[in-house]
């Protein structure tokens, strides 16, 4: 990169004040330099990159400015389907979720004939536990205890009897406050003995942001396109061998289901993946947070922990697994409570007290965000008043995202020049494009990806905010995007046709030819 110049801030000089030096001599005030400048700034953090929210986001939110003050564009609003942010795209809430918070927010709703004797029951039982019995107070550094119970038992009942110590239990703010909490015990070393974590590609960015905050050194894994974004024991035996080279791997991070990639792991495969780590000594870090977001009936949800257990005292009692859950996906969709939990298996005794510590320092994870999670792990019971309701709006959340999965992947499978994989499950579709010749040459006279100047085009001229797949990895040669199947069917309908019609017009636009056939314009039988 070019060097950076400090920046200079000339300040506003102000009226000398009687006895400055100044004010006798008539000299300016000295332009003061900031201390803080891109300069000076940690280079870590200059290098975090966060595609989910980067330069198209900020892009679609100008072009938002400029339609409120009125200016003429082809189209009226901007639909955002970068990201999993489902009440943003207007799902609505479950009810007994934000009963129970509303509760625990505001207790003189307890007396209220309104709310269901369940929802009242668990408030009660949260406010307890609470400091002062508010939800305003600090919880333990690791959340409640009645709540880390729940999640206990919650995981013994999901993996069908394998025990869960709610010791083992944090409760944390979102996936993503554990998920950085864990990379900061396992970073250390420097030159070859530097910790490697192993990410797959493509990546939800989170990883690779991390990493590079805490200047860990990446490993990619390449997940394989051709078979439904199978995770390959081949291709983790390979890429941790190259990196054995220049770093010491000691994390394999796996997501599953998969964001963007929206696979669902077998068994088999995960029975590979925990061999593999307990053949090389590698902590497994297991992104479970959507685990009920699986849509295809030949798919299920296999937790790492069960299959773990059911590989033998060996290796449950031999490899070190985090796994981690969210409010934020699901069926619940209820990203800004900032609600998670991480289950913490054969962690030494003493780097468990260091993890204390660790959270300590950032106080507690918020105590709504713990509320809306027990309410997750705890749903009402089938001889409780809410359990029809509750159940009926789950059903209906998991019943749309699943039609709209196959409606996506229909769909774009349709258009000539896009290949999707089907949305076995989590929120989001990784179509393949093909971008011609000319358009990758303009991409690179802009200094851009590909892709990033397909999803900029389809921003400008559509309105449509989606990613494209080099802020997530892919394979060398290989274009995508991802984009959220959140919005309602209505406008995802309206939107994969607007997304049909710029594509065609971009392919006539930047080619002569058809597209190679042997490319992602191949069409499935």
């Amino acid at each position: 990169r070019p060097q950076e110049e400090p920046t200079r801030v000339t300040h506003t000089v102000m009226p000398a004040r009687p006895g400055d030096p100044s004010a006798k001599t008539g000299a300016p005030a000295r332009a003061r330099e900031k201390s803080l400048t891109v300069a000076t700034l940690n280079p870590q953090v200059k290098a975090v990159e966060y595609a989910v929210r980067g330069p198209i986001v900020l892009k679609a939110g100008d072009i938002e400015r400029r339609l409120l003050q009125g200016e003429k564009l082809s189209f009226t609003d901007v639909i955002k389907a970068n990201i999993g942010d489902a009440h943003a795209m207007g799902q609505q809430p479950i009810t007994f979720l934000r009963q129970v918070v509303a509760l625990c927010c505001f207790p003189e709703l307890l007396s209220s004939p309104a709310f269901p004797d369940d929802a009242k029951q668990r408030a009660q039982r949260i406010l307890q536990d609470c400091g002062g019995q508010s939800i305003g107070s600090y919880s333990a550094s690791q959340g409640l205890q009645c709540i880390r119970r729940d999640v206990a038992d919650y995981i013994t009942h999901r993996d069908q009897g394998v025990p869960s110590d709610w010791n083992n239990v944090y409760l944390t703010t979102g996936a993503s406050d554990g998920i950085m909490s864990i990379l900061k015990l396992v970073v250390s070393g420097r030159g070859p003995s530097r910790t490697g974590v192993m990410i797959p590609i493509p990546q939800y960015p989170l990883y690779s942001a991390a990493i590079s905050e805490l200047d860990a050194v990446h490993i990619n894994y390449y997940l394989d396109e051709d078979n439904c974004w199978a995770l390959d024991i081949e291709e983790l035996q390979r890429a941790y061998l190259d990196a054995k080279l220049h770093c010491q791997p000691r994390v394999l991070c796996i997501i599953n289901p998969g964001n963007p990639t929206g696979q669902v792991q077998t068994k088999k495969c995960i029975e590979e993946v925990l061999h593999f780590a307990y053949e090389e000594n590698l902590l497994v870090m297991a992104d479970e947070v959507y685990q009920d977001n699986v849509y295809l009936p030949d798919c299920q949800f296999h937790s790492f922990k069960k299959v773990l257990y059911e590989m033998g005292p060996e290796y449950f009692n031999g490899v070190e697994l985090v796994s981690f859950h969210s409010t934020s996906k699901g069926f619940t969709g209820e990203c800004g409570f900032r609600g998670g939990y991480m289950e913490v298996l054969n962690m030494d005794p003493q780097v468990e007290a260091q993890l204390v510590k660790l959270l300590s320092v950032r106080l507690c994870p918020p105590v709504p965000g713990q509320a809306a999670m027990d309410v997750i792990v705890n749903p009402p019971k089938e001889h409780e008043p809410s359990y029809a309701q509750f159940t009926k709006e789950k059903s209906s959340v998991l019943d749309v995202l699943a039609h709209k999965a196959k409606l996506t992947e229909q769909f774009l499978n349709s258009v000539p020049g896009i290949k999707c994989n089907p949305v076995q499950g989590a929120m989001y579709a990784f179509p393949q494009i093909f971008i011609p010749p000319r358009a990758i040459q303009e991409a690179q006279s802009l200094s851009m990806a590909p892709d990033m100047l397909y999803c900029l085009r389809l921003l400008e001229e559509t309105g449509i905010c989606v990613v494209p797949g080099s802020g997530f990895g892919q394979r060398e040669g290989t274009f995508h995007f991802r984009m959220t199947i959140l919005p309602s069917p209505e406008k995802l309908q309206v939107l994969l046709g607007q997304l049909k019609g710029f594509h065609l017009r971009f392919l006539e636009e930047y080619s002569q030819e058809e597209p190679d056939s042997s490319r992602a314009s191949e069409q499935p039988d």
